[in-house]
């Protein structure tokens, strides 16, 4: 249906990697995934690119042939290995065993017997004769391979289904309905949306998923297949999944410079950038005072982009046994790269790398954290959006910050006059108010009232305001509610003057503004400048 068909996928380039192997007679190749059908599939592939006979071993049925005939009871993996042992030493074919349930007799003293028998073979099996070769693949969903045979495995990692295969399923599941309702099935403009949505989804999800679209709407809904994605995050339990924020980039008032920024990379996505070669944005980094709208942004993105969001809490993620807090961040890395398009939220990730600069005594375990971070902001190549925020910026590490980690850094301050007009009516607007039914005069009362406020107190105005309306008879807001509320806060921009001077004087030529400066801003909304 597409030439997208026709491009090799990552799974059969791994294929392609397992059978140089079993050419090179590499005795044990130990592949993590949790797909066994779809790998085994792509096996049988390998298997005779490099001329061997495939065959699968299981504790319920022993040896079968790749049709599930059994051909040898050995349900004990120890009766298994000594067969293929038998093969290599008096055959007169070239077997792969695909072993399914090896891991689990290879553990602790019981499984002493079971990991020896397997680590002869593994010292055996290259010096076979060609005609007898026999090699073997373990299928695991851990990576965990025994110490005892480290230098004798081949750990390789099986990717989930690229866009590619995804959209090879999608056709054969098109292609099952009856010719009445093919035409149907996937409408002009959500093929490519049914996609990206089963990007993350193991082959057997994205295929149940898109017949349960067909069973329940007639047809191919993005939407629904997309839901399948919370429920991966939600089993891998390193990442926490957000709900849209109703109205998107519309619901943050202010920083016009980083919303006209987002704006033009969400472009980079469509099929025609694709195409065109566009690399995917890498993410950004939003720096500045607490309460300006760095996180609300991040969820904002997610939603105008119409995509998930991610959370990952690097403090959630530390643990007290020794290279656990690595292996969960670096689980959450692969879970993100397996959803494929989505926003990262790093939320206040000075904190939670504070250690690797100050030299905290938490046993190298920032150091660590801020090494895999930088690794795979560097190396990866899904179309995850990250969006790291931070507040006290003094902290961070400068390799963090440097060009080729995100797009761009951006300096996040105090709203100006214009931003807390904005800001206020985004905070009437989610309270079902509107601030054209305040009274006019009074906004600029408001305005100066809220001089030196962060969007967040701003925002806050709005329910004080309406509690204060509701006990004097639930009567309607008044401006007057909000000037009152305004009084009682004593802005972060005089608790916490000298901090915030500190960070302005860093941002200078290190970041870029979010907002509009205060006289551009005045003169491209044509507002007259008063000397108030």
């Amino acid at each position: 249906m597409t030439d997208a068909i026709e491009k090799i996928t990552k799974g059969q380039e791994v294929a392609a990697d397992v059978a140089a192997l079993l050419r090179a007679r590499n005795p044990l190749i130990w592949i993590v995934t949790r797909e066994e059908a779809r790998v085994e599939r792509l096996l049988i592939e390998a298997a005779a690119a490099a001329a061997y006979a495939p065959q699968t071993w299981d504790v319920a049925q022993g040896i079968c042939d790749m049709t599930g005939k059994q051909t040898v009871s050995a349900m004990d993996p120890g009766d298994a290995l000594g067969n293929i042992r038998a093969r290599a030493e008096s055959g007169n074919q070239r077997t792969l065993t695909i072993m399914r349930d090896l891991p689990a007799w290879l553990a602790g003293p019981p499984g002493a017997t079971t990991l020896r028998q397997l680590r002869n073979l593994a010292r055996l099996l290259p010096g076979v004769p060609r005609d007898k070769a026999q090699a073997i693949i373990v299928l695991s969903p851990s990576g965990e391979v025994p110490p005892e045979l480290s230098n004798h495995a081949t750990v390789i990692e099986w990717p989930m289904p690229d866009r590619e295969e995804i959209a090879a399923i999608l056709d054969a599941a098109i292609r099952s309905l009856p010719d009445d309702m093919r035409a149907d099935a996937a409408p002009n403009g959500t093929r490519d949306a049914a996609i990206d949505a089963a990007v993350g989804l193991t082959g057997e999800e994205a295929a149940s998923c898109y017949a349960r679209s067909i069973v329940q709407c007639r047809k191919i809904d993005p939407i629904l297949v997309s839901k399948e994605k919370k429920r991966v995050i939600a089993r891998e339990r390193v990442l926490e999944w957000f709900d849209p924020l109703p109205g998107g980039l519309d619901a943050v008032g202010g920083l016009e410079n980083l919303k006209t920024w987002l704006v033009a990379r969400s472009a980079a996505y469509s099929p025609q950038a694709r195409d065109y070669g566009l690399p995917a944005p890498k993410g950004a980094m939003l720096a500045g005072i607490p309460g300006c709208g760095k996180s609300l942004t991040a969820k904002a993105i997610a939603t105008a982009w119409g995509v998930p969001l991610l959370r990952v809490d690097l403090g959630g993620l530390k643990s007290k046994f020794v290279g656990e807090s690595e292996s969960n961040l670096r689980k959450a890395f692969k879970v993100i790269e397996a959803i494929g398009r989505c926003v990262v939220w790093l939320d206040e990730i000075e904190k939670a790398l504070q250690g690797a600069t100050s030299g905290a005594a938490d046993g190298g375990v920032s150091s660590d954290a801020l090494g895999a971070i930088l690794n795979w902001m560097q190396e990866r190549s899904g179309e995850a959006f990250v969006i790291a925020t931070a507040n006290d910026v003094e902290g961070l590490p400068p390799e963090l910050l440097r060009k080729g980690r995100f797009d761009e850094v951006w300096w996040v301050d105090l709203p100006t006059r214009v931003e807390r007009l904005q800001i206020l009516n985004a905070a009437l607007n989610t309270h079902k108010r509107k601030l054209s039914s305040l009274d006019s005069k009074q906004h600029n009362n408001l305005l100066t009232a809220t001089e030196g406020f962060t969007g967040s107190e701003i925002a806050a105005l709005v329910p004080d305001a309406l509690f204060a309306a509701f006990a004097d008879g639930a009567r309607e807001l008044t401006a007057r509610d909000l000037l009152d509320a305004a009084k009682t806060v004593v802005p972060l921009s005089k608790t916490a003057e000298e901090k915030l001077t500190r960070l302005r004087n860093w941002a200078k030529g290190r970041a870029r503004p979010a907002g509009t400066p205060e006289s551009i801003s005045q003169a491209q909304a044509g507002e007259r400048v008063l000397d108030l």
